[in-house]
């Protein structure tokens, strides 16, 4: 009983500093708050978490185990690379939108007054870039392509609409995303691949 108590405990902490890194940032987060909205005392808070510090880095590594498990769950082995990348996309802007903690860790990787140990965009990005390289490999992009400019629009695009869902519910993910692939394809797959990638991206 006891341990369960305790890892329900240390659950609603990181909840709360989920919400309290989104809506505030880091710097601006207190750990008075954060305990009292998680409904524990500070003690109880450090005694799981050593500082704010030691708080951040929980919720952004658990951020990543969520949104990779789902970038994970998103694949199929028959899917082309360009197929990759629309499935992952629609699975992590659903993840963001659902999810306080992955949009907590997000924020987390590229806020100022704290010593980064990861970003999770970038880690996107990254992954953008990995599976567009894939791509023209396999001659499903169009010739004209400027890589570097793809990724950053892509990675931008993709993660912007999985938070702003948050506070639009007319924009869920699913809807904007299509509407996003549907604009970007025409312009990023070779011709002759376009009709089939239009059914993963729509």
């Amino acid at each position: 009983m006891r341990q369960e108590r305790a890892v329900r405990t240390r659950q609603a902490l990181m909840c709360s500093a989920a919400e309290s890194f989104e809506r505030h940032g880091y710097v601006r987060a207190r750990l008075a708050i954060i305990s009292k909205d998680a409904g524990a005392s500070l003690g109880a808070l450090h005694f799981h978490f050593e500082n704010k510090a030691a708080l951040a880095d929980a919720v952004e590594r658990a951020a990543a185990t969520s949104l990779h498990r789902a970038a994970r769950v998103a694949q199929r082995p028959a899917m082309n690379a360009l197929q990759r990348l629309t499935g992952i996309s629609y699975a992590l802007a659903g993840q963001l939108h659902r999810d306080v903690v992955a949009r907590a860790g997000l924020r987390l990787g590229g806020e100022p007054g704290r010593p980064r140990h990861r970003d999770l965009r970038q880690e996107w990005q990254e992954c953008v870039r990995q599976l567009l390289t894939e791509a023209r490999a396999e001659g499903l992009l169009a010739d004209e392509v400027d890589l570097a400019a793809a990724v950053s629009t892509i990675a931008a695009t993709t993660t912007g609409l999985g938070l702003l869902a948050r506070k639009d519910p007319w924009s869920a993910p699913p809807d904007s995303l299509a509407k996003f692939w549907r604009l970007v394809m025409p312009s990023l797959a070779a011709p002759a691949f376009e009709p089939g990638l239009f059914a993963i991206a729509g």
